[in-house]
């Protein structure tokens, strides 16, 4: 039996475009539709599948969708998504649109919605582990699959605020899609982020030095800084919440629990560091 269309998503079939030919999307039974028969079915979880051709292996796998799930519910990271929801609270009008790129699990887009009591959302990811647990993360999140380097499916100038939360970029793309009064919210470590773990896990991925300079020289052409906090503070760990700390990671790619249970005792806390900048585009 055909999958109804999901209602958080039945808001987006005006924003949405068929990735191959650009036309508009309309429901069909258990899919959606563009006028040249293009097809884009929709999963049992809920989620549309509109990545077309070769997949992205960049998204997360099973297991670190499951680590993200479980390290995100314990609240953690709670102070993160609190500092989402201020950088968003001004920049969405009543009934506004919402686009979490590369959104994963959908737990920010989820806190920002929290907020945002007539606010409509949308998951972009490539995970389609992740996206199943985007679809139930809130009642007004919908989630569809895509590849961030790809042009978004999406119509131009439709959107109020795009997120980007420990995500890869695709400026020109967010400045596209943005309403000219819209927001894209960034938020990326700083080099203090989860230092202890980096000392005691040498295998974990390290930030970058020059991280900052590079999202400048590749924003600056788009957007212009229109605010940043600095979200920093200590959180206590048990083992298992390290080990799916890491687990939800890039790392956990070089890693595994086994090995790190082995290895030099884990750390029993963090520091948790990250900057939130809201941009304008220009």
């Amino acid at each position: 039996m055909p999958v109804s269309l999901p209602p958080a998503l039945e808001p987006f079939l005006g924003l949405l475009r068929c990735p191959m030919c650009r036309a508009r999307l309309r429901p069909d039974p258990g899919a959606l539709r563009c006028p040249a028969g293009h097809t884009f079915n929709i999963a049992r979880h809920g989620y549309v599948s509109l990545l077309t051709g070769a997949r992205a292996t960049s998204g997360d796998d099973a297991d670190m969708a499951r680590a993200r799930d479980r390290f995100l519910t314990t609240g953690k990271y709670g102070p993160i998504r609190q500092a989402l929801a201020r950088r968003v609270a001004d920049a969405v009008p009543e009934h506004g649109t919402v686009v979490d790129v590369g959104g994963g699990t959908g737990y920010y887009l989820a806190g920002v919605l929290d907020q945002l009591p007539d606010a409509r959302g949308l998951v972009l990811d490539t995970s389609i582990r992740a996206l199943r647990s985007a679809t139930r993360s809130h009642e007004r999140a919908a989630a569809a699959t895509w590849d961030i380097f790809r042009p978004f499916p999406l119509a131009d100038a439709t959107v109020d605020v795009v997120l980007d939360v420990f995500a890869p970029r695709n400026p020109s793309e967010f400045h596209r899609v943005l309403r000219p009064t819209g927001r894209l919210v960034v938020v990326r470590p700083t080099g203090r982020h989860l230092t202890e773990l980096r000392g005691q896990v040498p295998a974990m991925v390290t930030v970058d030095p020059a991280k900052e300079q590079r999202l400048h020289q590749a924003l600056a052409p788009f957007f212009e800084d229109a605010g940043t906090e600095l979200v920093e503070y200590a959180t206590s760990l048990t083992e298992p919440e390290t080990l799916d700390l890491v687990g939800m990671t890039p790392s956990a790619r070089h890693l595994n629990r086994a090995e790190l249970r082995e290895g030099a005792p884990l750390p029993d806390q963090a520091t948790v560091s990250v900057l939130a900048t809201a941009y304008r585009p220009r």
